[in-house]
């Protein structure tokens, strides 16, 4: 795509950072409206253009994120990789960036919690790029500016999808853009030139409720009320009484209780190319027992699913490793063919959203006979008084079943996720 078939806000992009009227740039928005593209674009053609032998950062909430989201594409931009060899040492987390009279070294970082903004102290960067800021917390992307201060014309470059109106980035960047001397550019699907209609109305169906809100119009609003209320409010279209015959592959996800919360296991099955996710048997217990007899327990579950599917790996609450220990014990006594693996306890925003995707694309189904797992994604609900996107969790709600299956399907996520995007 050449510059003359952009957009007039992607053409901003490339403009802004030459001229002395802004230190920044906040692009936020829909999701797919080409902003992280040209953004990475521009911040390459700019350092090179305005710097040698300088240091920039590239920021993503994890390292894998920036790598996956930033760092891979940018081998596919013709305009870069024809004027300019690339390079990237994973080792190093270092982007080299030269075309034989300039050379430039790009650091990548990754700023998922209060503690990353030790990993970036120290350093003198001529300009930050912050994919997914919303994403980060507050102490490593200041700590990051901090690190431009003493560097003349250093520029940095925010992109974001929406949060909640009581976000950090919200209220200090966003609703202060001209105080901070920062051009902001708010961006809509339609600001996208490559989509075509049918692309548009593909992605406008991939999110429903408080997602669709932020994703596709690009607000920023707080969740409240049911999370999945498609799924509450017509159930029946989720619900399968057969197991669909191209399921190849199943986890076991099981979340323990506590605290008067109930032992929860799922079994989800997935078809190929991963584009279904069925909900296929669960497990349910809130009865205090002793762990020999859970143990037993689980066992009999893993062994009922195995019975009925290709099942072979289970993602366990990490908090209980002395019950993990005793179900990994118990399986390789009873010579189980099966994997028993800690959980990755993402973060919850980012399950529920998941969570929300796959059932908006009509990819998520459940067996008529899981009843537990059905009731508690028909009553869950946003919790008003959290300051970020959180479930209520009161006792009052069956949140260890949905714990259960998040933590069955969190190894596939980024596919499946990836995979809706070609869709």
């Amino acid at each position: 795509m050449t510059f003359s078939e952009l957009s007039p806000k992607q053409k901003e992009i490339f403009t802004w950072c030459y001229g002395q009227d802004h230190d920044a740039i906040i692009c936020d928005g829909a999701v797919r409206s080409g902003k992280t593209m040209c953004m990475i674009t521009s911040f390459i053609l700019w350092a090179m253009k305005n710097f040698n032998g300088a240091v920039f950062g590239i920021c993503g909430k994890t390292i894998c994120s920036a790598e996956r989201n930033i760092i891979s594409p940018l081998f596919e931009i013709a305009d870069l990789t024809c004027y300019f060899k690339i390079n990237y040492s994973r080792s190093a987390n270092l982007l080299t960036v030269e075309n034989g009279r300039k050379k430039n070294s790009f650091y990548v970082f990754g700023g998922k919690d209060e503690s990353s903004y030790m990993h970036i102290q120290g350093i003198t960067l001529s300009g930050v790029l912050f994919d997914e800021v919303a994403l980060m917390p507050r102490s490593f992307v200041e700590q990051a500016i901090t690190r431009t201060l003493s560097v003349e014309n250093a520029k940095l470059w925010f992109n974001c999808n929406p949060d909640n109106q009581f976000h950090w980035f919200y209220n200090e960047w966003i609703k202060r853009a001209d105080e901070r001397n920062a051009l902001h550019l708010h961006f809509l699907m339609s600001d996208n030139p490559t989509l075509s209609k049918a692309q548009l109305d593909n992605a406008e169906k991939q999110f429903k409720g408080v997602f669709y809100d932020r994703y596709i119009k690009g607000l920023w609003v707080s969740a409240e009320g049911v999370i999945y209320k498609d799924f509450a409010e017509n159930t029946d279209k989720f619900l399968l009484e057969e197991v669909p015959k191209d399921i190849i592959r199943c986890n076991i996800g099981f979340d323990f209780g506590g605290n008067g919360s109930a032992h929860a296991g799922i079994c989800t099955g997935f078809s190929r190319r991963l584009q279904k996710v069925v909900i296929l048997d669960e497990f349910y217990l809130k009865e205090i027992i002793s762990p020999a007899r859970l143990e037993r327990e689980i066992i009999n579950f893993i062994r009922r699913c195995q019975s009925r599917f290709p099942v072979y790996d289970g993602y366990f609450d990490s908090a209980e490793t002395t019950l993990i220990r005793g179900i990994k014990n118990s399986c390789a006594k009873e010579k189980l063919n099966f994997n028993v693996n800690n959980a990755k306890k993402s973060e919850i925003s980012e399950r529920i959203k998941f969570t929300d995707m796959i059932m908006s694309q009509g990819r998520f189904f459940i067996m008529k006979n899981c009843c537990h797992i059905i009731r508690a994604l028909q009553s869950a609900v946003w919790d008003s008084k959290a300051p970020c996107d959180k479930r209520l969790d009161d006792g009052n709600y069956n949140i260890d079943s949905i714990d259960a299956f998040e933590y069955s399907v969190e190894p596939f996520m980024n596919d499946i996720i990836d995979g809706a995007a070609a869709l």
